[in-house]
């Protein structure tokens, strides 16, 4: 391409001091932490959560999909860029993307704890570590901070840090401590958000219930349900009236694909049209639901070649092109031959918003400065 491609999704792998080294004292016993376990391979074990977190697919990024196994994976055996910055550019170039908007891994995991006071301390270790990693290459590391949501006003307080330790986003668990999203006791958090200028992030795999088990019929079963958590809170916040009182807040639908919009939206309206007498009492909806949703949510996605053949079908301003690296489901590092066939059939400006335009505009990107550094 003829301009910087940023993915809007990818991931870092927590080192193993990740946690330990950066989280306040009283919790370094019980920190997150790397332990191996023979040849079922290292693990991430976190305290009060039973299933430990086997790496095979944190890092898969490349692997022919008979070498992607969940067990018998060593740490020091994964791409080094995921915790690593200066070997991350190299992963970048080497996929064509010049920028990357980086979330966690580990700590999607750590949305679901059920001690909202371990889970703090963790995030905001994290907060210090992710931010160290993007200080040392600030145009094309991109770290999306954590919030914990123990109560709104704290959370406040969490932007405000993530704000000042430089990084461009703050990802939300999908359930906070007190009530759900849709409450009025969160404005004041929206607002904040919205004038720290902080782009609010919904990932996969962060709400109770949208995770890989569970599901009917066999394991794989479980991978076409994940993206209903996100649905769920996108649907909330529309219906809820989240974006009737908060017209500058904007959030992200992170890697829950995006060719399922354009359906979604007539069902947003469908239900509006016909069952609007279900919303919550003072709710007050002055737009049609679908153009709430419109405005106000964007979409990352992959591969998802249905999302590319629909740009006409939803508002192709708000859909962001992503490669995952390093997890499983990545695109790395054949993005480039893939989206000259998945994008063959765009206009040169829906390509360039979707690969590029969008996502700096929301994260205020400096393409100027990706293509001085030769990104």
């Amino acid at each position: 391409m003829a301009y910087p491609i940023v993915s809007a999704d990818s991931h870092i792998t927590e080192a193993p001091n990740t946690y330990i080294d950066y989280i306040d004292a009283r919790y370094v016993d019980t920190a997150p932490r790397i332990v191996n376990q023979g040849d079922k391979g290292d693990f991430f074990v976190i305290d009060g959560m039973k299933s430990p977190i086997a790496l095979g697919l944190v890092a898969a990024a490349g692997k022919k999909p008979e070498e992607i196994t969940v067990f018998g994976t060593r740490f020091e055996d994964l791409h080094r860029g995921g915790w690593d910055p200066h070997a991350r550019l190299a992963d970048q170039d080497k996929d064509g993307v010049s920028a990357e908007i980086i979330y966690p891994t580990v700590g999607m995991m750590l949305c679901n704890h059920k001690d909202f006071d371990y889970k703090k301390a963790c995030f905001d270790a994290y907060n210090r570590w992710i931010a160290e990693y993007c200080g040392e290459y600030p145009a094309r590391l991109l770290g999306c901070g954590q919030t914990t949501m123990r109560s709104p006003q704290e959370g406040i307080k969490e932007l405000e840090m993530i704000k000042s330790l430089g990084l461009r986003g703050v990802m939300m668990p999908g359930n906070p401590q007190m009530e759900d999203y849709d409450s009025e006791i969160y404005d004041d958090f929206w607002e904040a958000a919205v004038d720290l200028e902080l782009p609010i992030s919904f990932h996969i795999l962060t709400t109770k219930g949208g995770g890989l088990s569970g599901a009917r019929g066999p394991r794989i079963n479980s991978f076409l349900s994940i993206i209903r958590g996100n649905q769920d809170i996108m649907g909330m916040l529309v219906y809820g009236g989240v974006f009737a009182r908060h017209p500058k807040l904007k959030v992200v639908c992170v890697e829950a694909d995006a060719g399922w919009v354009p359906h979604y939206l007539y069902r947003m309206d469908h239900a509006y049209k016909r069952h609007r007498n279900w919303l919550a009492p003072g709710v007050d909806l002055e737009k049609m639901p679908s153009e709430y949703f419109s405005e106000h949510i964007y979409v990352t996605f992959q591969d998802d070649w249905v999302a590319f053949k629909s740009v006409d079908l939803m508002n192709w301003r708000r859909m962001m092109w992503a490669n995952d690296f390093p997890h499983s489901d990545s695109t790395w590092p054949w993005s480039q031959e893939m989206l000259k066939e998945h994008a063959a059939d765009l206009t040169e400006e829906q390509r360039r918003a979707i690969l590029s335009g969008n996502v700096c505009d929301l994260y205020s990107i400096d393409i100027d400065e990706l293509e001085q550094n030769g990104s």
